[in-house]
This record gives C-alpha cells, structure tokens and sequence, in this order.
C-alpha cells in the first residue's frame, strides 16, 4: 500500500488525477475484454485508434458502448469525481502496417479496378515480390473507394472522432502467415489481424503506394474538419512532405515588417483582427470551404530529430500540429533525444499517451510516468503540467482553444 506523507506518496509528488490525464494515443479494442476496465481507469479520457478490417467495428464498440460525456470532457473546470468515469474519444483508420491490404482504384481507368488481379496487386506493392504462396496467405484487397466509404461513415456517426492511426513506417515487415498449429495457439483475447509475435518476412509495403493510402485518409479528414493521428517511423521527411502536399496552395502569408506597419495603423487596427498584425490566411474573404488538409495533426509517439520537429512550426502552415510523447517509444531508448525534442517542442503543442494494447491499471500508470518525465523536461509542477497537456488535448481534439484560466503555464 502506498504511504502518503504531506501531499506525497512513498516520497513523491502526489499525481493530481482530479484534474483530468488525457490520453491522445491508445490500441484497447487489440484486448477487447480490456473494455471492462475503461470505467474504473483514473485516467479522464483514452483517444481510441483503429488500424485495419478487423478492428473499425470493434472502436465503434467500444465508443457505443462506453459513452462519450462531451461537455465533461470540453469543460476545463469539469475536475471528476470519485464518482466519474473515463470516456473514450474513437478515432477511424488504416494503419500502414495494414495499407497492402489497400488497392487504389481511385485514379485508375481500368474498369475491372474495384476487382483487382491479386497476385498482380501484392506483388506490385509490396517489396521484393512475394512469391505466390505468401500471397495466397494474404486477404483479397480492398478498393480504397469502399474504404473511404467505410471511413466516411464511421466519422459521420461520431461527430466528434477522428483519423487514426494513418501514416508512414519504413521499417515495418509484414510477419510470417499462420501455419495450421500455431493458429491453434492463438490468443483468442486478441483481436485479429495484428502480428501476435509471428516472425518477419523480408517483405516491406512500397512507400509511394503507404503515400497514396495516406493523402486519402488525410483528405478526408480535411473534408469533415477532423483531427488526425499520424504515424511517422524512419520516414519523418516523406511524412512531412506527404503533409505538405495536402495544404499546397492554402499557405498562411506571412506579412513583411512593412505590411506590419501598416495593419499597425490606426485604421487598419480598427478593422483587423490582432491575429491579422502576424499572420493572415491566403484564401480571401470567401465563404469557408473544404480543405484537403485536415485542420490539426498530432505526431504521435514523435521519434524525429528537433530540426524535423521545428519545420512544422513554420508560421505558414496552415494546419495546427502537436507532438506527443510515450514511454515505450520515448523514453525505452536514446532518452537524450526525446529530451532534447521535448524541451523544443512549443508548450502549447505536446500531448501524452500510453500507445497501450490494453486498458486498465497499466494504462493508468505509463499515462502517470509520462507526464511525471514530461513535466521534469519542462520544469513545470505536476499540477501545472497536467493541466497544460489536458488543455492541449482538448485543443486537439475539439479544436477552438481558449486560454485556461486555471493554467499560469506560458506557451513557450
């Protein structure tokens, strides 16, 4: 049991859970009987990722299952209670460990595209070429039309989800398939699909064919003015410059230290907004319309240098981007890096998260030791710190962020 002497338990900072721990990027529905544990966690809300065919249904699941309270969640001043429960947020998407599984019939002029020739699409997409018995271990892949489709529905029925988890890896293998005996073995509490400690093929998915499956999903989020959750590994430059591509033509403009001037006018000062004194978008004045960009992304589990991490702060993207942080992918390995990341990284754009495959106890506690190294990085208290990453997620994910009177915390 854990002593408490003077606000600390066994010589720490007693954790300030009654504020609200928020975690931006979580795998549950891979454990479903873990969606039992859900209500007890201390944590307020877990940001629900999808990733391929067999798990889209399972986060709507757990999402009708379990409930979303909205005005809990919004209300910087709503603390919890004993008696409070932890929400989930879901979140509806195709990893891409999982986008071979993908054909894009989008662009083709072919018209048996929604029917692909299978041995023909894996071996075009995946690297080297697999020889017909691993592919006839594979799923008859489907048209990113219909996927899109899937997806679109899935957002229109939660008004409040977003995209996740899309993205980039380089390094990924697809896993040996199952032979008869071991899928005997398998873990029924697992849901399918993930690799379950298979062995790795030589196998990769083509990058430009990850890019495609990636600009879709992103586009659409642009569409339905959803947030994103992006996974980057070994390809933090293509990832920025796939990110690049969906805002292309919609840059904000940056204004001279002439044009300053002048909006600094007293005429200009009447009608001008003082956001307009730094920065102004360069669509005009017309009525808004979708954009093919979405309008926040978080980088989730940010493994990149502090250099890559920087050019996404640049004035003209139009995009808000966040960068979170986990302990698994963090702070395992080369701590120094994600030091070095975490003090650059604006006050106002970090998030935390569990990265977890199962929900509960465990969760509770890698959520607490993240934000614990966090706020010892930035120097701030506990409670300032937890306050400051709750009001981060709820800029994420609700967007329209209003300066927290609880907080004192700067944004650099």
């Amino acid at each position: 049991m854990d002593r408490q002497i003077g606000g600390k338990v066994d010589g720490k900072e007693e954790f300030p859970w009654h504020i609200g721990v928020f975690d931006a990027h979580c795998h549950p529905t891979d454990t479903i009987a873990s969606q039992d544990n859900v209500p007890n966690m201390k944590a307020r809300a877990l940001t629900i990722m999808a990733t391929r065919a067999e798990d889209q249904s399972i986060v709507r699941q757990f999402a009708n299952n379990l409930g979303t309270q909205l005005e809990m969640l919004k209300n910087p001043r709503s603390q919890g209670s004993g008696g409070s429960s932890c929400q989930v947020v879901p979140s509806f998407g195709w990893h891409p460990w999982f986008s071979h599984h993908i054909f894009d019939d989008m662009n083709s002029k072919n018209e048996h595209a929604n029917k692909p020739d299978v041995l023909q699409h894996y071996k075009a997409v995946l690297l080297p070429p697999p020889d017909n018995e691993f592919i006839s271990s594979l799923p008859e892949p489907r048209p990113l039309s219909s996927l899109l489709l899937q997806l679109r529905g899935c957002l229109e029925s939660f008004p409040y989800a977003l995209v996740g988890e899309i993205g980039i890896d380089r390094s990924f293998r697809l896993p040996t398939h199952w032979e008869h005996d071991d899928r005997a073995k398998r873990d029924e509490g697992l849901t399918p699909g993930g690799r379950e400690g298979r062995q790795l093929t030589p196998y990769r998915v083509d990058i430009d064919h990850q890019r495609r499956i990636l600009k879709a999903q992103l586009n659409l989020a642009g569409e339905l003015e959803r947030p994103v959750s992006v996974h980057g590994v070994a390809a933090h430059g293509t990832v920025l410059e796939t990110l690049k591509e969906t805002w292309h033509g919609h840059e904000k403009k940056v204004l001279s230290n002439r044009e300053r001037k002048r909006r600094s006018s007293a005429a200009a000062a009447h009608d001008a907004e003082d956001t307009l004194d730094r920065v102004t978008p360069n669509e005009g004045h017309h009525a808004p319309s979708p954009k093919p960009y979405p309008p926040r992304i978080c980088l989730h589990s940010y493994s990149g240098p502090a250099n890559v991490m920087e050019q996404y702060l640049y004035p003209v993207i139009p995009a808000t981007i966040f960068f979170s942080f986990s302990c698994f992918v963090n702070f395992s390995s080369r701590t120094e890096k994600a030091v070095e990341v975490i003090k650059a990284v604006p006050n106002d754009k970090i998030l935390i998260e569990s990265d977890l495959h199962s929900a509960g106890d465990k969760m509770d506690q890698v959520l607490e030791n993240v934000v614990r190294s966090v706020c010892k990085i930035k120097g701030w208290s506990l409670s300032e710190g937890v306050t400051k990453l709750a009001e981060n997620w709820r800029h994420f994910v609700f967007g329209d962020a209003e300066p927290n009177p609880l907080n004192p915390t700067n944004d650099r």
